[in-house]
């Protein structure tokens, strides 16, 4: 994956600084996943890649062409296909690597974020060398012996690791509520876009000639 940020152009204002680029200098990314969608050489995925998007990251997932071998269903025919997946993403990791570099790029340059790739096969989905973006808070002892349970139960290794492993949880169970509260922040969105404006003439009060 591609990890640098386009050299030209950096600057203050228009660079990332250690937390990223400015929330103000990033561009509307809606059009990532159609953007990529007609970028995409044909035949690396079978369908429309998967295209997830934050303010710091663009993470776009492909599934790949199905295995043409078939494999028994003991405990060996198993680890065989587990095997055979792995090197089969691996295959396009290694084979795509170049193009993914001149695609990552273009698209930084044009949504100032950084773009991470992803393969899946099944039921088997790898990440390719994602942003890690660390996250500030303030916990009260009821949270922080939450994280503690399960760092002390090894769920978890750090209280990190467990406030990710819990973001994690959260995400996975609360789907539907996370994808209402999104359209209700983009009709949000939309209804202050229609709004009145400022623009234009404005008095004071009366004039008088």
């Amino acid at each position: 994956m591609h990890r640098g940020w386009p050299g030209p152009g950096r600057g203050p204002g228009r660079g990332p600084g250690k937390g990223g680029w400015q929330q103000a200098d990033l561009p509307d990314a809606e059009d990532a996943a159609a953007w990529l969608r007609g970028r995409l050489p044909d035949g690396w995925f079978t369908g429309a890649p998967e295209v997830r998007v934050d303010r710091e990251e663009i993470l776009i997932v492909g599934e790949l062409p199905p295995l043409d071998e078939e494999f028994s269903d003991d405990d060996s025919g198993r680890a065989n296909r587990a095997a055979a997946v792995a090197g089969r993403i691996s295959r396009f990791r290694e084979q795509t690597r170049e193009e993914r570099i001149d695609i990552a790029r273009q698209a930084e340059h044009r949504y100032r974020r950084k773009v991470a790739w992803g393969a899946r096969l099944g039921e088997t989905e790898e990440l390719f060398t994602t942003l890690s973006v660390p996250v500030m808070t303030r916990l009260r002892q009821p949270e922080r012996i939450v994280l503690d349970t399960l760092v002390d139960a090894g769920v978890a290794r750090s209280r990190s690791d467990a406030l990710a492993w819990a973001v994690k949880l959260v995400g996975e169970h609360a789907d539907d509520w996370l994808s209402e509260l999104r359209t209700a922040m983009a009709k949000v969105d939309e209804l202050r876009a229609q709004g009145p404006t400022t623009d234009g003439p404005t008095t004071d009060g009366p004039t008088t000639s």
